[in-house]
């Protein structure tokens, strides 16, 4: 499955726009985890246990988006895009979202 931010697909043809598709997992911190990265963050630095974490979160919502466009026979995903939102105190969701197409 291509998977792409572009609106088109270089060298392709998109013969069929089949619609929306989109992936989203909700992740929570770890409590023993945020000790150690409410350390980090007073000291300055990256708080690599967070970007562990949103990095696979990501992964996962790009996983289900593309099964969805699979499930509809989709060739590729153009203008795929994500977007984060707190759902409650302590945990964020991950959306990934684009247009399912086939190319020609």
């Amino acid at each position: 499955m291509l998977v792409t931010s572009t609106e088109t697909v270089h060298g392709r043809e998109i013969v069929e726009n089949l619609g929306l598709v989109r992936g989203n997992t909700i992740r929570a911190r770890n409590v023993g985890r945020d000790l150690t990265q409410a350390l980090r963050n007073l000291l300055g630095g990256e708080l690599r246990a967070y970007t562990g974490l949103m990095t696979r979160a990501r992964e996962e919502a790009t996983g289900r988006m593309e099964e969805q466009a699979e499930d509809l026979g989709a060739d590729a995903v153009v203008n795929v895009r994500f977007t984060t939102s707190m759902v409650t105190q302590g945990s964020a969701e991950i959306l990934a979202y684009g247009t399912a197409v086939r190319l020609g």
